[in-house]
């Protein structure tokens, strides 16, 4: 186990106020359940409890990964006070009542709020009126107080365009898979000018399921520099471009090492050259269907 003494995730703040962990413990991928069948999966709900344990405040879930109860079974067992937890949820499945879907949501984790709250996906729309009508539901609940932030997730820049064309509350994070070989050209620097907070899922990916590739040398040699793992050079490189990181693993060895990311910094060269190589290869893990093969956007 790695031992970090004072390792403390360090947070960043949203638009809105929001103070959001930058590392966050996910509850999809592997942990995804096809159907909601009532089954609990304890695995889960231990591996949450570790991450806590271990100072991962920050747990993302959504509706469509069906572990929202794991969440809040292991919220309720770990005994941690709700003000030092961070909880994300995500509606796509129920989009045309999202009222409900909170309210649906908020009774499988166990809570009163979620500290934030975001659309899964803007592929359900077929105009952009769906998109927006959909958003000004999002407004509505974080005026009840059942979501203390709202945001958006796989939204591309015309979506983004389209929300903040009416948006009385402006979407304070875009949750999306970014990592070295999917960099979304335009999209980051665009967020950044509207103080939209880039949340990264999949920032493993080029020291995982993208090898080889262009970044292993530099990975590597970081990774010696830095005495730390290549996946921790990967986390890094999404926090130091400020943003929010969501990864996941049922081994407690792992998510321990993981925590050494938050002890160094990459420098500005260095996180510009792992930039540089990644865009020597184009690599996407999901919403394959939804883009040509070559499409970086």
């Amino acid at each position: 186990m790695a031992n970090i003494p004072g390792a403390e995730i360090p947070t960043t703040k949203l638009s809105d106020g929001t103070v959001i962990p930058m590392i966050g413990y996910g509850t999809g991928t592997a942990w995804y359940k096809r159907s909601d069948d009532g089954s609990t999966d304890r695995a889960l709900v231990d591996s949450i409890k570790t991450a806590l344990k271990l100072g991962y405040f920050h747990l993302d879930a959504a509706e469509v990964y069906n572990t929202e109860k794991e969440v809040g079974i292991a919220i309720k067992e770990s005994k941690i006070p709700r003000e030092k937890l961070f909880v994300t949820t995500k509606v796509i499945t129920n989009i045309k009542n999202i009222s409900q879907a909170i309210d649906t949501s908020l009774k499988k984790l166990q809570l009163g709020y979620v500290d934030l709250y975001l659309i899964h996906s803007p592929f359900f729309a077929s105009s952009d009126a769906d998109l927006q009508s959909a958003w000004a539901a999002m407004e509505a609940v974080k005026a009840s107080g059942k979501a203390r932030s709202i945001g958006v997730s796989n939204y591309l820049q015309k979506h983004l365009e389209v929300t903040l064309a009416t948006a009385k509350i402006p979407p304070s994070t875009n949750q999306i898979e970014y990592h070295q070989y999917l960099q979304h050209g335009n999209l980051v620097p665009y967020m950044k000018s509207k103080d939209i907070v880039t949340t990264a899922y999949g920032p493993l990916t080029a020291v995982t399921k993208a090898k080889p590739g262009p970044c292993d040398t530099l990975l590597e040699a970081l990774a010696n520099k830095y005495y730390v793992s290549e996946g921790e050079i990967a986390l890094r490189w999404c926090m130091d471009q400020g943003a929010v990181a969501i990864t996941t693993s049922g081994k407690e060895q792992r998510l321990s090492d993981f925590l050494r990311a938050t002890t160094f910094r990459l420098t500005p060269k260095e996180v510009k050259d792992l930039s540089d190589a990644g865009l020597l290869k184009h690599f996407r893990g999901f919403w394959q269907a939804k883009f040509d093969k070559d499409d970086r956007s």
